[in-house]
């Protein structure tokens, strides 16, 4: 089975190599696609400069239809959304996420940091279901109506949803060390925060549609 790997990223030109580098090593075997969701900072050209494929979007759409534009622009029957941050994904914990599937055990797997940082440790064993690193198999994906896709950071609910519709067999994987920078590292205290209750307010809009 094809492998797809999709990235949506956003203004991450201090915190996306470390997974460049990851992809780098997977290309042989998955496809590989950056969508670049209107940074204005260089996102792009170091994507470009790794040789990774890159779709560069006009303006910022949001997390779930940047998803949709690499969907749209992958062909691999699994599909594996991986957030631009990650820190530690090693080739074998990123080839775990989709073997599962390939080997018939599972429809769809979500990553669930394990030993990275306590604070993200913390929040993905509260709420795994919020998990950006999952795989899934496309034909589920197509399901979806594009409506389904106009969630924002809802968009892990949404495909949480869709796991139950559809009684699919979900597997948790574990990826120890492996964390990312919350964002008021990224963006300072007002703006990160600003930027987390926006996150906090899409998500709090799908769940409420469980």
């Amino acid at each position: 089975m094809d492998v797809s790997i999709i990235v949506p990223a956003y203004n991450e030109e201090k915190y996306i190599q470390p997974l460049l580098k990851t992809l780098k090593e997977i290309q042989g075997e998955a496809e590989v696609l950056v969508v670049n969701d209107g940074s204005i900072d260089s996102t792009g050209h170091i994507v470009e400069s790794m040789g990774i494929d890159l779709i560069n979007l006009e303006y910022n759409k949001g997390k779930s239809l940047a998803m949709l534009d690499g969907l749209n622009n992958t062909s691999g029957e699994i599909v594996v959304f991986l957030d631009a941050d990650l820190i530690g994904l090693t080739k074998a914990q990123l080839q775990s996420l989709y073997q599962p599937i390939i080997c018939g055990n599972a429809d769809m797997t979500i990553g669930v940091f394990k030993s990275g940082r306590s604070l993200t440790d913390l929040a993905q064993r509260l709420t795994p279901y919020l998990s950006g690193q999952r795989a899934i198999k496309r034909e589920f994906l197509q399901r979806l109506d594009r409506d389904k896709w106009l969630v924002g950071y809802g968009i892990e609910v949404t495909l949480t949803r869709l796991a139950k519709r559809h009684n699919l067999r979900v597997a948790s994987i574990p990826l120890s060390n492996v964390t990312h920078p919350i964002k008021e590292e990224k963006l300072g205290i007002v703006r990160g925060f600003t930027a987390r209750m926006k996150m906090y307010w899409e998500i709090t809009k799908e769940l409420s549609r469980i």
